[in-house]
């Protein structure tokens, strides 16, 4: 019970710092599951690739050159070197949650469920804020068309036609004078 308190401690934030996007897909890296779940990074590879069949292209992918660049670029790893020489794998949501099938620690499966959770709710905020941004574009186009005729009438009332008007004053004829 002890331990199950000390990964709940782990923040919801912690883990969602460690979500990368790569090839349109949330990920998180090796290394930074290894360092959640307390195991070598080189112990949760070995794990992985014993059990290649149950990790299929869109559950894990090792990185390519360009991508390891990428999050190096990100700031996600400080630079290659904290890599090992070894090219990471990103796990996807469906990729952690085969990890506890291969991982059978206690600390990995509560940290696992903690990461799915995560996943979850990160997907429900990708929900709402579809919902938000829909609900904003259909605003913003009843507004500008709001603003449209606004704009039109204030067109108006600043560059209004003026009606022509009679002159007044002298008029000068053009008779000739002797």
């Amino acid at each position: 019970m002890h331990k199950s308190k000390q990964i709940q401690i782990v923040p919801e934030e912690r883990i969602i710092q460690r979500i990368v996007l790569l090839r349109g897909e949330k990920v998180i890296l090796d290394i930074h599951l290894a360092e959640l779940y307390g195991v070598e990074t080189r112990v949760l590879k070995q794990a992985v690739r014993r059990n290649m069949e149950r990790f299929p292209e869109d559950f894990m992918f090792e990185l390519t050159e360009d991508e390891v660049g990428s999050v190096v670029s990100q700031n996600v790893i400080p630079h290659k070197k904290y890599l090992g020489g070894a090219k990471p794998f990103a796990f996807s949501e469906t990729g952690v949650a085969m990890l506890s099938s291969v991982l059978k620690s206690d600390t990995a499966i509560e940290m696992n469920i903690c990461i799915m959770r995560t996943f979850v709710s990160l997907r429900k905020l990708s929900v709402n804020y579809q919902e938000v941004m829909r609900v904003l574009d259909e605003m913003r186009e009843q507004y500008d068309n709001q603003f449209e005729d606004i704009y039109r009438v204030l067109e108006h009332l600043i560059h209004k036609p003026q009606p022509s008007r009679n002159m007044i004053g002298f008029k000068r004829h053009d008779d000739k004078r002797p």
